[in-house]
């Protein structure tokens, strides 16, 4: 029998009918492990708290794991907390829906004024102004996985031209190496890549000049593939706008010049934020105990210890 711990009880009512093959054990690794249980955990589902260096201490404790389930596609600040024999699964899908519906949000927001609307709605302000339509509109989304496609899916019924660029070129997709020149012809352009060594500022202050005047920039990724100076710089000159989920720092502390610049619309990661997190964090954990039960492999390995 697996025993796997759980960071609430909405997962373990979810997974309820699993508990004649699966041990649950609640640990939201807040509070030590009782040493039996220590002993049996082979699987740790990670909560929604991804950023508490404390918790991530206490996973050591789990003498016999073998593996990590996150509920994020980013996976980068889970791996230092690896060792020899722990496989990382991330949560790849999961919040993809949730994202790029924001996404989307953000870039109507920006395109159709709804800031600018809904100030001059407080001030009982007839405000009327032509601005760009999203038909028509040169759309680059910097990502191939599942969170580009979902966007993608979202955006195409909006009429736009849509292109996409992942890591190397493919069928219907576009290589990095093209990126620069990708850039001087969109008009929005949209980051989902996961952040690492290779997305480190890949929108640096070069590649933003390359945009075009009033271009938007949406940034649902990680904080760090935008170089936020270089970001500002633009926004205070007017020369770019932006709609960001992600930032760098993050949180973006209160006196940060980001939060007041011109043309940004700033949310605090609120991409899988929603009501259809959990059911899906559920379905995948689901997935992937059925496959060790069934002695396969999980699904959404991405790093090993």
């Amino acid at each position: 029998m697996l025993t796997v711990t759980l960071p609430d009880t909405d997962l373990a009512e979810r997974l309820a009918d699993l508990a004649d093959r699966v041990e649950f054990v609640q640990w939201d690794l807040l509070s030590p492990l009782p040493p039996d249980v220590a002993e049996r955990v082979s699987v740790v589902q990670i909560g929604h708290y991804w950023g508490d260096p404390a918790r991530w201490r206490r996973l050591s404790e789990a003498k016999n794991l073998r593996y990590v389930m996150l509920p994020s596609a980013g996976f980068e600040h889970a791996v230092p907390h690896l060792w020899p024999g722990v496989t990382l699964c991330n949560g790849r899908g999961v919040h993809s829906a949730g994202t790029a519906e924001l996404a989307i949000g953000l870039i109507l927001a920006s395109q159709r004024g709804l800031v600018e609307a809904i100030e001059a709605q407080r001030e009982g302000r007839w405000h009327n102004p032509e601005l760009p339509s999203l038909a028509d509109r040169r759309v680059l989304i910097v990502g191939a996985g599942s969170l580009a496609q979902a966007l993608a899916a979202r955006l195409r019924p909006f009429e736009v031209e849509l292109t996409m660029v992942g890591r190397t070129a493919r069928d219907g997709v576009h290589g990095i190496d093209e990126l620069p020149t990708l850039l001087a012809q969109t008009d929005i352009v949209v980051l989902t890549v996961p952040y690492s060594a290779d997305t480190h500022h890949l929108l640096d202050a070069a590649a933003l000049a390359a945009l075009p005047d009033g271009a938007l920039v949406v940034n649902v990724a990680r904080g760090r593939v935008v170089d936020t100076d270089a970001l500002l710089a633009e926004l205070v000159a007017g020369r770019l706008r932006a709609g960001l989920d992600v930032t760098d720092p993050e949180p973006l502390p209160p006196d940060h010049p980001l939060w007041r610049a011109p043309g940004v619309i700033i949310t605090a990661h609120q991409g899988g934020n929603s009501t259809a997190t959990y059911p899906r964090v559920a379905a995948l954990l689901r997935r992937q105990l059925e496959h060790l039960l069934a002695g396969e492999p999980p699904e959404n390995v991405v790093a090993l210890g």
